[in-house]
């Protein structure tokens, strides 16, 4: 009976081990406004509108615990992050929009809560791959405001989109 007792214990332990309640949360937003006063520039600093915008989103993500922020290395994206990492303490770290969702990046934000800044193609493609479908089209070039918010928990995935002005 002790040996079935054990027995019993070690499965339940290595089940509960295997099924994990572990939540991943995923922000994804689209830079802010962007200088649009020279079209041949393919890497625009934000402009006045977006560098408030960059701050509202600070304010929004204000009292949600973030564990890392990401975006792609570009000036417009980097400067669109920078305002909320700074206030959560957190370094930028860039992605290369090739290769997101990749399983280095699974395994990096298992368990977490992540902010990804990326562009009005990459953004809605990024939230296809993490839900496994293509439920979201490209954003409009003057979207600046949709915030997709994706959620992994017991196996489960949600995922929305909100406008935050």
């Amino acid at each position: 009976m002790k040996k079935f007792i054990a027995l019993f214990i070690f499965v339940l332990v290595v089940f509960n081990s295997c099924t994990s309640d572990e939540t991943t949360t995923y922000y994804l937003i689209r830079h802010a406004e962007k200088d649009r006063t020279d079209s041949s520039n393919k890497n625009p600093n934000l402009n006045l509108e977006g560098l408030e915008r960059a701050e509202k989103w600070a304010s929004y993500f204000k009292n949600i615990e973030l564990d890392a922020v990401y975006s792609t290395n570009y000036n417009r994206t980097q400067q669109t992050a920078e305002p909320t990492a700074a206030n959560k303490e957190l370094i930028v770290q860039s992605y290369n929009p090739s290769k997101m969702y990749d399983r280095i990046f699974q395994q990096n934000t298992k368990g977490k809560t992540v902010l990804v800044v990326g562009h009005s193609n990459t953004t809605p493609v990024f939230a296809n791959k993490i839900i496994g479908e293509k439920k979201y089209n490209n954003m409009n070039d003057h979207d600046n405001a949709s915030l997709y918010i994706v959620q992994l928990s017991g196996g489960k995935i949600s995922s929305k989109i909100e406008k935050v002005n």
